[in-house]
């Protein structure tokens, strides 16, 4: 998380401030009445705050450094380096994520949120059933499992990200592999 904006606002007014709330001999006095304003400075964006509190845990509303501090509360796995648009969905989402980590659902939605595209995933396990005993098995016999993200510019993707995201979303048991390539001329056609 990079450093708070919190701090003092310049022409930030205090609701309560507390030079009116001085006893009369110190209240009358220039000295004390300058003094209570210093504290005012400093206390007038806790008051701020304290008044948006609810603001700060939504992650459409929180000021930006607050929303990579939500980022780390929640989980959501992000690198740093997205927008505040992107990161704000991350956080809203990370819970719904959460949810079905483990999933191919889950592997391609987090895989969605972090490059904004779909990813082909090919998974090597199956499930079938069968009305006679020693049917056949679904599935490859070696587990694994393979992402591909196609995109207009390879180059501008990187697959050591695409690694870490796969490895964190996908079932901790299978090995993975990951490929960056360009969209399928042939689609459509």
């Amino acid at each position: 998380m990079s450093g708070s904006a919190r701090g003092t606002v310049p022409g930030l007014a205090t609701p309560h401030p507390l030079g009116a709330a001085l006893p009369a001999v110190y209240a009358e006095g220039e000295f004390g009445q300058r003094f209570v304003a210093g504290l005012d400075v400093v206390l007038a964006p806790l008051f701020n705050v304290l008044d948006s509190l609810e603001a700060y845990f939504s992650p459409a509303l929180a000021p930006a450094d607050f929303v990579d501090y939500l980022a780390t509360w929640v989980g959501a796995e992000l690198e740093g380096t997205e927008s505040l648009a992107l990161r704000r969905h991350a956080v809203a989402s990370a819970v719904a994520l959460h949810r079905v980590r483990g999933t191919r659902q889950g592997l391609a939605a987090a895989v969605r949120l972090a490059f904004g595209v779909p990813a082909e995933i090919t998974e090597s396990g199956g499930a079938s059933w069968s009305a006679r005993p020693l049917g056949p098995f679904p599935g490859t016999p070696g587990a694994g499992l393979h992402v591909v993200l196609r995109v207009a510019d390879p180059a501008a993707v990187d697959p050591q990200r695409l690694r870490a995201v796969v490895a964190a979303a996908r079932p901790a048991h299978l090995p993975f592999t990951v490929s960056v390539t360009t969209y399928r001329s042939s689609e459509g056609a």
